[in-house]
């Protein structure tokens, strides 16, 4: 089953039960109807489960906030869930699971933390807990995670000296 307007973005939801399905078609149409929290946990939760569907989600969830016209705060602690997820030890031993959360944290690390500072202080535990217990972690993400860790300790802003050291190689 595809979902979606002449014009419009089309959306494949084949793999939720009919009622899920409708939850969806309805956020879709008229956001203002359904519980957007509802609709975020759903969304997450299937992406967690099948990284395929995880584009198709992000699709889903831009089209949603597009028609509310408002940053979609029922989002929060899903995009947290996310972030936990990859802090956990075996997504650290991952360069490019590391290199998204950090990216992800760079985006909206600051926004995130406004809106909920004890569950960035969680996430934060485990990113340090990451970079200092010895798992194996490579050098690169060793970097990332020391990066990010003093972003957000500088107050979300690179300061010149963090900049000349993590990135002159870029610069060169």
């Amino acid at each position: 089953m595809v979902m979606g307007d002449p014009g419009r973005e089309e959306y494949k939801i084949q793999s939720f039960d009919a009622e899920t399905q409708q939850l969806l078609k309805t956020a879709l149409k008229d956001p203002g109807a359904v519980d957007l929290e509802k609709v975020a946990n759903v969304i997450v939760d299937h992406s967690l489960q099948d990284c395929v569907f995880s584009k198709e989600a992000g699709r889903m969830c831009y089209a949603i906030i597009q028609v509310n016209n408002m940053p979609m705060m029922a989002l929060v602690n899903p995009v947290y869930d996310c972030l936990f997820r990859l802090a956990q030890p075996d997504s650290l031993s991952k360069e490019e699971e590391v290199d998204c959360l950090v990216l992800q944290l760079h985006r909206v690390g600051e926004q995130l933390e406004k809106m909920n500072r004890q569950r960035m202080d969680e996430l934060f535990v485990l990113i340090r807990d990451g970079f200092l217990l010895p798992s194996g972690l490579s050098s690169l993400a060793q970097l990332l995670l020391l990066e990010i860790i003093e972003f957000r300790a500088a107050g979300w802003k690179t300061t010149p000296a963090a900049h000349k050291y993590y990135y002159s190689e870029v610069s060169d």
